[in-house]
């Protein structure tokens, strides 16, 4: 015999109860007031909304919804979020106005943020990991706006690129953040990226960075303030005596698991860390050979077309209206077989140094240690991610310079309080930047009116991340 079931009715009437996440808020407001941020921020604005309420709305709204500035103005203008901020309605301009505020004062701000944040930690290691990266600007009213190396693979747009400083691990908090126009490269933008923080750091402090902006002015200026640095290397000829000379049998074994052997080479003023990686070696390979398949068949594609006297498709064309030009193409096709070409293609392609990377430092590591530090500054490009798309400070649309600043500003305050929450709690330390705000906003407030107009505050949804939070907070805002 069948039994069917069914759901159990519950009474469905319309009441005027609302339910908020209010964990993102209660996050913001534990970091606002212990880094002080009131006192940072109230000297810039004193007339008017209250710069910090704004604030503290802002950066909770990136931690909930985080749309864009006019979605925000709708969020935030919420009676009941109002009420909680100590605010009265306002128009979406104020936001915009606020942005500006940021950008206008941001060298400043940045300052006094480092200022508060080693003032209340108190770090004992200052070691430093530097990266660059590009951000997509949506229109062409900004003079940051320039054509650059698009690390979000959007060759076609306008860009800024921005800096961020971050203690490394087991810190790993960053500290600085820094914007230049979209076609200055890293090793243009070090300075300023370094500059920023270096009078926080300690006499000795290793500076990890890449080699795109690994430059004999860049390391001076870190050696000048009695610094320490690692950074890798670009190979070039001057390296391949040491690569033809590379005995496995005399390097020493430094990763059993993907056979990477190394030799330190001890210069005066500095020390090459030089290593080969036998599955590297097999990545770039496959990736040459790759290459070289691809082309021979664009090679036997054009030789095809001659053959059948055609017009040369536009993939193989300049694609500029503004340029006239007469091609004539002969390839090496008639006379090669394709074992022939393939061999020529190769010799062209594989250069022998497939496998093998070298890093650089003024100081005395072992080669574990330079090779375990530079792969943690892979922790930097986490938090670029978390930038981009969970805090998600991208897109940028049509603002003014100071509203670019302001915005980044924002999302940086934003990423600091995520990352002092891993810093703060052992048990969220490994969790992702997506993990610990879906468990804030899940953390809600409901407020219930009751017939003598009383409102109830009932707090539900806790788990182990946003109880944390509010075991540390104790109260709303």
């Amino acid at each position: 015999m069948n039994i069917k079931t069914k759901i159990r009715a519950f009474p469905t009437i319309p009441n005027k109860n609302i339910c908020l996440p209010i964990g993102p808020m209660l996050a913001v407001q534990f970091f606002y007031e212990k880094l002080n941020f009131f006192d940072i921020f109230s000297k810039h604005k004193s007339r008017g909304f209250d710069l910090n309420s704004l604030l503290i709305g802002l950066v909770s709204y990136k931690l909930t919804e985080n749309f864009s500035i006019k979605e925000a103005g709708k969020w935030l203008n919420q009676e009941e979020i109002l009420d909680i901020l100590n605010l009265e309605s306002f128009n979406e301009r104020v936001l915009y106005r606020t942005l500006e505020i940021l950008g206008r004062n941001k060298e400043e701000i940045i300052s006094d943020i480092l200022s508060s944040l080693f003032l209340v930690y108190d770090f004992e290691e200052t070691d430093i990991n530097l990266d660059w990266t590009s951000i997509v600007l949506h229109g062409t009213k900004s003079n940051l706006g320039k054509y650059g190396y698009s690390r979000d693979h959007r060759p076609d747009k306008l860009q800024i690129t921005v800096g961020v400083s971050e203690l490394k691990k087991p810190i790993n908090i960053p500290i600085g953040i820094t914007v230049n126009r979209g076609n200055v490269l890293d090793l243009q933008h070090f300075p300023d990226t370094y500059n920023q923080v270096k009078s926080k750091l300690k006499i000795g402090s290793l500076i990890v960075f890449d080699k795109g902006a690994n430059t004999v002015d860049n390391i001076k200026l870190i050696q000048e303030d009695k610094m320490t640095y690692l950074t890798s290397m670009k190979l070039n000829s001057s390296d391949d005596k040491i690569i033809e000379s590379f005995d496995l049998e005399i390097a020493q074994l430094i990763d059993p698991e993907k056979n990477i052997y190394g030799i330190k080479i001890v210069k005066p003023s500095s020390i090459k860390y030089f290593y080969f990686s036998e599955s590297l070696q097999e990545k770039q390979l496959e990736a040459r050979a790759r290459t070289v398949l691809k082309k021979l068949q664009e090679a036997k594609e054009i030789q095809e077309i001659i053959i059948k006297n055609k017009k040369l498709p536009k993939k193989f064309r300049i694609n500029n209206e503004l340029i006239e030009i007469d091609y004539s193409f002969r390839t090496k096709l008639e006379e090669l077989s394709d074992e022939e070409a393939i061999e020529l293609l190769k010799n062209s392609i594989i250069n022998g140094r497939e496998g093998f990377f070298c890093l650089k430092s003024n100081k005395n590591l072992t080669l574990e240690e330079a090779l375990e530090i530079y792969r943690e500054k892979d922790s930097i490009e986490k938090i670029f991610d978390s930038l981009k798309n969970e805090i998600q400070i991208k897109p940028l649309r049509v603002w003014s310079d100071n509203s670019i600043y302001g915005a980044i500003l924002l999302g940086f305050i934003a990423q600091l309080f995520i990352s002092l929450m891993r810093y703060e709690f052992d048990e969220i330390k490994h969790r992702s930047t997506k993990f610990i705000k879906k468990s804030l906003k899940n953390l809600t407030l409901t407020i219930k009116f009751v017939k003598s107009g009383i409102k109830n505050y009932i707090f539900a949804n806790f788990d182990k991340i946003n109880s944390l939070i509010v075991t540390k907070m104790g109260t709303i805002p």
